[in-house]
This record gives C-alpha cells, sequence and structure tokens, in this order.
C-alpha cells in the first residue's frame, strides 16, 4: 500500500512539474525550431481562420437541425452528432493553437495532456461519428424501413458509443500510458506521449476507415440490387443507370475526402513510431498533417448535409433571416446595389421574381435566393 501512495505521489509531482516539458521537447529536437519563440507565427493564423471557419459552418448546421422538426430522426441526430463534434474539434485545435509556441513550455504535464487529449477526442468523435453514420445507413438500406421508436435506441447507442469510444481513447495517456519515465519511447510529434499508444490510435483509426469503406460498398451494392429488381418497372434502365452513377459519386466523394485528409497524418504518425529520434526531419512539420485532417471538420458539414435539398433550404432561410433582418424585424435593403443617389427604390425579397432571357429567346423565371422569411 505504501508502494502505491509513492508511486501515486510521484506522478502527482511529474504532471505538475513544466520542467519535464522541456525536457521532453529538447530530447526530440522540437526546441531548435524557432517555433518555440515568441509569439503565434503565420501558419498559426491561418489555422485559426481554418478553426473559425469550422465552428461558425458547423453551428449553422446544428441551428438548421435544431429549429426544424422534420429533422428530428434518427439519421439526422447522427449528423447532428457529427457536426458537433466538428465544432468542438474546431474548438479544442483552436485552444491547441492559442496553448502552443512559446506557451508549450510554460505548461505542466498535466495541462499538455489536457490541450493535446482535448484534438484527440473530438477528432476521433468526428471520424467514429462518421462510421456511425455508415452503420445506420447500412442497417436502414438492409431492413428498408422507414424509421421508427426502436430505431432511436439504436441511434442513442451510436452516439454514445462513439463518445466512449473518443473519451476513452483521449484520456489513456493522462491515466499512465505516456512516457513520462521512458524518454526512448516517446513520439516525435507529440514529446510526452508514447510511440506505443501513438501506434494503437492509428490501428483504431485504420479500422474505422476500412469498415466506412466496406460498409459504403455495401450500400452501393444493396442500392445497385435494388434497382436491378425493380428499376425496369419503374424508371427504366437508362434511370437505373443514373442512380448508380450519382451514388457512387457520393460514396467516392465521402470516402474520398475521409482518405485524402487522413491517410496523410496517418502515414506520418506510422513513421513516427518507427523512425528514431532526430532521424527524420519531416516529423517537425506535423501542424500542416493536422491541418489537413482538421479540413475534413470543415468538409463534413458540406458532404453530409448540404447535399440535402431540405437541409440546404433550412440552412439558406436561416442564413437569410440572419442577413436581412434587422433589428425592428424588417428585411435590410441591400439589394439595392445603385450608386445614384437619386434612385430611392429598394429591392424587397419576398416573392420577388426575377425573368431573364434564355437561350431560345423565351423569359425563364429564376426562383428569389432567400426563401420567404415570413412567419413559420
Amino acid at each position: 500500500m505504501g508502494s502505491e501512495n509513492a508511486g501515486l505521489s510521484r506522478i502527482f509531482r511529474e504532471y505538475r512539474n513544466n520542467e519535464i516539458i522541456t525536457l521532453h521537447y529538447n530530447y526530440t529536437g522540437k526546441l531548435q525550431a524557432s517555433r518555440y519563440q515568441g509569439g503565434l507565427k503565420t501558419e498559426a493564423v491561418v489555422f485559426l481562420f481554418i478553426c473559425t471557419l469550422i465552428v461558425l459552418e458547423n453551428l449553422v448546421v446544428l441551428i438548421a437541425i435544431w429549429k426544424n422538426k422534420k429533422f428530428h430522426s434518427p439519421m439526422y441526430f447522427l449528423l447532428g452528432n457529427l457536426t458537433l463534434s466538428d465544432l468542438l474539434a474546431g474548438v479544442a485545435y483552436a485552444v491547441n493553437i492559442i496553448m502552443s509556441g512559446s506557451n508549450t513550455l510554460k505548461l505542466t504535464p498535466l495541462l499538455w495532456f489536457f490541450r493535446e487529449g482535448g484534438v484527440f477526442i473530438t477528432l476521433t468523435a468526428s471520424v467514429v461519428s462518421l462510421l456511425a453514420i455508415a452503420i445506420e445507413r447500412h442497417v436502414t438500406m438492409v431492413k428498408m424501413k422507414p424509421y421508427h421508436e426502436d430505431k432511436k435506441g439504436r441511434m442513442f447507442a451510436l452516439i454514445s458509443a462513439s463518445w466512449v469510444l473518443s473519451i476513452g481513447l483521449g484520456v489513456l495517456p493522462i491515466v499512465g500510458w505516456n512516457c513520462l519515465q521512458e524518454l526512448e519511447g516517446c513520439s516525435t510529434i507529440l514529446p510526452l506521449y508514447s510511440k506505443s499508444y501513438i501506434l494503437f490510435c492509428i490501428s483504431v483509426f485504420i479500422v474505422v476507415l476500412l469498415s466506412i469503406l466496406v460498409l459504403y460498398i455495401k450500400i452501393y451494392r444493396i442500392v445497385k440490387l435494388n434497382s436491378q429488381r425493380f428499376g425496369s418497372q419503374r424508371k427504366g434502365v437508362a434511370r437505373k443507370s443514373q442512380k448508380h452513377m450519382a451514388l457512387l459519386k457520393t460514396l467516392t466523394t465521402v470516402v474520398g475526402t475521409f482518405i485524402a485528409c487522413w491517410l496523410p497524418l496517418f502515414i506520418l504518425f506510422l513513421l513516427d513510431v518507427s523512425c528514431q529520434v532526430l532521424r527524420c526531419s519531416i516529423l517537425y512539420k506535423a501542424d500542416y498533417f493536422l491541418g489537413l485532417a482538421m479540413l475534413n471538420s470543415l468538409l463534413n458539414p458540406i458532404i453530409y448535409t448540404l447535399t440535402s435539398k431540405d437541409m440546404r433550404k433550412a440552412i439558406l432561410k436561416l442564413l437569410c433571416k440572419c442577413l436581412l433582418n434587422s433589428r425592428d424585424g424588417k428585411i435590410k435593403r441591400f439589394l439595392d446595389w445603385s450608386t445614384s443617389k437619386s434612385e430611392k427604390s429598394s429591392h424587397r425579397l419576398e416573392g420577388m421574381e426575377v425573368t431573364v432571357s434564355s437561350g431560345n429567346a423565351m423569359p425563364s423565371p429564376i426562383k428569389p435566393l432567400c426563401p420567404k422569411t415570413g412567419k413559420s
């Protein structure tokens, strides 16, 4: 019992000793760069801007889902969970950037673990949420039934499992899976993380990636098989072919974007595990690879929600209300672009229709950019 208390006391002292940060960063060679001197670098400012876009974009999608009752279904809740995890990833990464650079050497190991763990947890939640969506889509395609009350249980189970896995994976270093006692086993990219822990995380992410890929291939095969069975009775061969191509393009975009954003970071971490200290200079450019992975959180709402016609309408209506309504609730007359002071007429968006000449000289109506913003 005494030895256990002594061990806990030692760990507690280590977690509060900021000299350990300097020791590990110096051992891995990261202090040789000028990054840990002065304020934020140019690339850090760019990444902060990207984080701001991630937060704003995902916040708009979350509000749109929350304000529209027709989106209160299991699949949209899963999309909302993905959006929430991406939003939190943007926040966590922004905090990470602000606490990086010269501020890194002022941190205690405990704060360092929280800084990096926040990014790990939220990014893992985003990745696992993609898997949860793929699972739900696959189950729905197999059963070919509309949503019922019993599906809410599966939806909550998938959401809970995604966060339990993410939090569990993110807190492992702070509960002991780190390299505070063995510098030789430390990661160069994340100097307080054990290489064995990094390898474990990459293995989990690769399994998730392969699972998403397999599930979407199965979904495509199910749709193709159903179209072959029933499509000729409804739409014909040409229509079936169009559906196949549209689905194939969507799945290629989904999986291709995920791979393009995450695979470089996976490869870099595998290189980190295999390289000896100070041997691989590319490891000191890891921020760019992590920034690329963060772009997936920027693109996820576009791929998974904005491709929905209903979601596009809901988001457009929400943005128009924010941009066009003045404080007293009236629509701003911002479409009056005339520079003439004598022209005082303003354009109203509600119900407005404009006609333009088409190629055959027949006028065709164009729908207003913003949907009506009347009372719902």
